[in-house]
């Protein structure tokens, strides 16, 4: 199966690049910068440079190409015309991204691609691959589950297309799902005391991809997504709820990301290795009953690499291989976040009554 990376000019794709090279792998490498070439020819692999705006150009950088690992951000503008390029092409499509909207837009066309014969799997990195497996788990301890909670705690630092990600974020405020419906609330909407696996933490409320897959994933009706911060982050977010509305102003957007490209580099090899991540789940059912369950992986970004891989790997092997849009763990279950290089075994909690 022939099969390409996009964006594997960018920090993420480029180590999912290196790394799938390293394995024996040979991707053709792709994306909308002329760099792409230098990184080709190091890694021996083949290049093609074509823009995502240009329909023509994205076919005939598709052609012969059976699976994309879609890797360039921020998806919100990247995501649907490779994914309508996919689905004419008949080719399956992966991509890494978080972002609650594109997981909506994608799961929409799951009627679309399978009468095209297409898989369609966003989210098969980081974002979101180990809450999603942790959610799937904990609907399988407690089926009549109304409730999820999912968070994790990273210091890894952020990559240019998770810093810009996090910018459009920023101006859309906050997001839940309650009864089966996505929600807008102010940032830092809910605090709480969580035990991510390092020790309890004051965390808030984030818009992470979660309320979108993981309801996918297990039809869960109310959602929240949480991360630790410190008091002053806290009260800083909750005070620029007043000014988000400036966030989301054209020429200050592009003026910020042009600044984030120049400054923004993403985490180094050496911190990738030493930095590990903690990420916890919580089910509740209407009779108050809860359990809980953590996982502790790798570093956000090398459990991106390997999970990214892991997925592409079974697909050209042809496990799992289905046509339609599916989440990570509903294709390859609820442990696969265990089998990731760095990944502990699942600790769950006792069920409680509250």
């Amino acid at each position: 199966m022939n099969w390409l990376i996009y964006g594997a000019n960018g920090y993420s794709g480029a180590l999912i690049a290196r790394e799938a090279q390293a394995r024996g792998l040979r991707p053709i490498l792709a994306g909308r910068s002329q760099s792409i070439h230098a990184l080709a020819a190091e890694l021996g692999l083949e290049a093609r440079c074509f823009p995502l705006d240009d329909r023509l150009a994205l076919s005939e950088g598709l052609r012969d190409v059976q699976l994309v690992l879609h890797c360039a951000g921020p998806f919100s503008a990247t995501a649907a015309p490779m994914v309508s390029a996919c689905l004419q092409q008949r080719s399956h499509y992966l991509d890494i991204t978080g972002e609650v909207a594109v997981f909506e837009q994608i799961y929409a066309r799951h009627a679309e691609a399978q009468s095209c014969g297409v898989l369609l799997c966003p989210g098969v990195g980081f974002d979101v691959v180990p809450t999603d497996c942790l959610a799937l788990a904990l609907l399988a301890r407690m089926p009549d589950a109304s409730h999820l909670r999912l968070g994790f705690d990273s210091r890894s630092g952020v990559s240019p297309g998770t810093a810009k990600t996090s910018l459009e974020a920023l101006s859309a405020g906050g997001l839940v799902r309650e009864s089966g419906v996505l929600r807008r609330v102010p940032l830092g909407w809910k605090s709480r005391e969580i035990d991510f696996g390092d020790g309890p933490k004051r965390a808030i409320t984030i818009p992470w991809g979660d309320l979108a897959s993981a309801w996918r994933s297990t039809a869960i009706p109310n959602i929240e997504t949480y991360v630790p911060v410190s008091p002053r982050l806290a009260g800083r977010l909750r005070t620029l709820n007043w000014m988000r509305p400036l966030f989301g102003l054209p020429w200050l957007q592009n003026w910020i990301k042009a600044w984030i490209t120049a400054r923004v580099q993403g985490p180094p090899s050496e911190v990738r290795r030493r930095q590990v991540t903690w990420v916890w789940g919580e089910v509740e059912n209407a009779r108050g009953e809860r359990c809980s369950a953590r996982v502790r992986t790798a570093n956000g970004y090398s459990v991106t690499v390997s999970a990214a891989l892991g997925i592409t790997e079974a697909l050209i092997g042809g496990k799992h291989l289905t046509a339609g849009a599916f989440t990570p763990a509903q294709l390859m279950g609820a442990h696969f976040v265990e089998r990731l290089p760095g990944s502990t075994p699942m600790q769950f909690a006792d069920t409680v009554i509250s």
